[in-house]
């Protein structure tokens, strides 16, 4: 592993880099200190994801649509947070972070995300519909220690990346904060319907510099309004006009429907988010999952086909629109499949129990009672690592969702139990349920599958991606060593 000198080293140099980027102003200077960044960024990951800067490569030639857009972020962000999300959430994270949680998987043998969801409570002050968290009640909070403990000894294993749901996070604003400030070497990303998002909150987010939203935002007035309640359409568009005032990072986090899967996804509602200052715009496709879940609300059919070409186009390096989209039920082949169960993610509930994924509620460890990497290894965790992958089929990527012969066994396996607050169900029940719409997007998950893998599997540019885990920490550890050899 790297010693602290090299790694305040390398972070200082990260950090330089992204200062002249951002002091230069727009031209062929700039681009040229660009392309150094990425460089820094593509030694990092040539050990763990090289596909990832090959990707960056391909979409920011000069004068493309994501150097424009990139330019636009640069140009319209307060710098201390431009500087500060980047360090934390690209070199901190995505870069040095994700060579140090692959080396502690090998060295612990279990899964070490470099993402980790956590709930600061399930106080919420809406009540949506189809929301996994609307029937959690608000009883139940992670105390600033239980949190404080979760980041340290996240960060200590290569996790600097934290995602915060809920509930409503920012009804726990000061401890929101607070957290930021005293772990200024992570990235924060709060999940949040931004009612509760004003001037002096702003402001210290931008003096922070480590926090950045996505915003729960569905279709138009209406639509919105049906879901979340009067008023919370108009709420959202206060919010972004505050964040744009203070130069501060911001998205949207979107659940698609069978009720509003073209309305939340077509020109009208990208241009009004763009307009706003939005830069990403996550979709989520609709669980079955909680209290009076059903798969009457999940897409059809037509409707996940749709969504897989539609977001594929607008973040397409030519045409579509100056946003970055992402669906994380059609996209798993662009991160190996599922990612829960700390293979990239886990979820932490406001109970304290860690759990696979935000959508699957079983466990048999809680960080009030263990540490962090316990908690990783609990029998649940180990099962998904053994477990994986399902098939070779990344359309197909959720052991709930599509593949509902999966989670029983692996439920079962780790006796797992029940982390629903109000209503635990089974996992046998919850997957007869989802089998449903697995048996419905089978066969055309299978076509369009092969239309694009003609071999049935994924077939990468470059052997890296190929690599098991424990390959990639062999690289990564004579990397180091080759490094320090050099220092010396």
């Amino acid at each position: 592993m790297q010693s602290k000198i090299a790694h305040a080293a390398e972070r200082k140099a990260f950090s330089v880099a992204l200062d002249q980027i951002i002091k230069t102003a727009s031209g062929p200077d700039r681009e040229q200190k660009l392309d150094k960044l990425v460089d820094m960024a593509g030694k990092l990951l040539k050990d763990t994801a090289p596909g990832a800067i090959r990707g960056i490569r391909n979409g920011l030639y000069p004068g493309s649509k994501w150097e424009q857009w990139l330019f636009d972020v640069i140009d319209n962000t307060d710098h201390n947070v431009l500087k500060t999300a980047v360090l934390n959430g690209g070199y901190e994270s995505a870069f040095r972070g994700l060579r140090n949680t692959t080396a502690n998987a090998e060295k612990e043998q279990c899964n070490i995300p470099w993402i980790i969801l956590f709930d600061p409570t399930s106080a919420c002050n809406k009540k949506c519909v189809g929301c996994w968290a609307a029937d959690y009640g608000n009883s139940l909070n992670l105390t600033y220690e239980d949190m404080d403990r979760l980041v340290t000894e996240a960060s200590d294993l290569g996790c600097h990346f934290f995602m915060l749901t809920g509930g409503e996070p920012l009804v726990r604003k000061r401890d929101v904060l607070r957290l930021a400030e005293v772990h200024n070497d992570c990235l924060f990303n709060i999940f949040t319907n931004a009612s509760l998002v004003d001037d002096a909150f702003c402001q210290e987010v931008q003096r922070l510099g480590n926090i950045v939203f996505s915003v729960s935002l569905e279709g138009t007035e209406d639509s919105n309004d049906g879901r979340r309640g009067a008023g919370s359409y108009q709420e959202v568009m206060a919010a972004f006009d505050l964040m744009h005032k203070y130069g501060l990072l911001y998205g949207t986090s979107t659940a698609y429907t069978r009720a509003n899967t073209e309305m939340v996804s077509s020109d009208e509602y990208f241009d009004k988010i763009i307009e706003k200052g939005c830069r990403w715009a996550w979709y989520f496709h609709y669980m079955p999952v909680g209290e009076g879940a059903s798969v009457d609300l999940c897409p059809t059919v037509e409707q996940r086909e749709y969504m897989l070409h539609r977001i594929r186009e607008i973040r397409g390096v030519t045409g579509g629109k100056p946003i970055f989209a992402m669906d994380f039920q059609n996209d798993g082949e662009y991160v190996g499949g599922c990612i829960a169960g700390g293979r990239v993610y886990c979820h932490v509930n406001a109970r304290g129990d860690v759990e696979p994924c935000v959508f699957i509620h079983y466990s048999n460890a809680n960080i009030k009672e263990q540490s962090l990497l316990e908690c990783l290894k609990q029998p649940i965790f180990q099962a998904y690592r053994r477990h994986y992958p399902w098939n070779d089929n990344m359309l197909k990527p959720c052991p709930m969702l599509e593949n509902p012969e999966v989670l029983p066994e692996i439920v079962h396996e780790a006796d797992a139990k029940c982390t629903e607050y109000v209503t635990p169900e089974s996992v046998d029940d919850l997957c007869a349920r989802t089998s449903v719409y697995a048996k419905s997007w089978e066969q055309r998950a299978e076509e369009l599958w092969l239309e694009q893998h003609p071999t049935g599997k994924k077939v990468y540019e470059d052997e890296v991606s190929n690599y098991t885990v424990a390959e990639k920490a062999k690289l990564i550890a004579a990397a180091d060593t080759a490094a320090a050899e050099d220092a010396e």
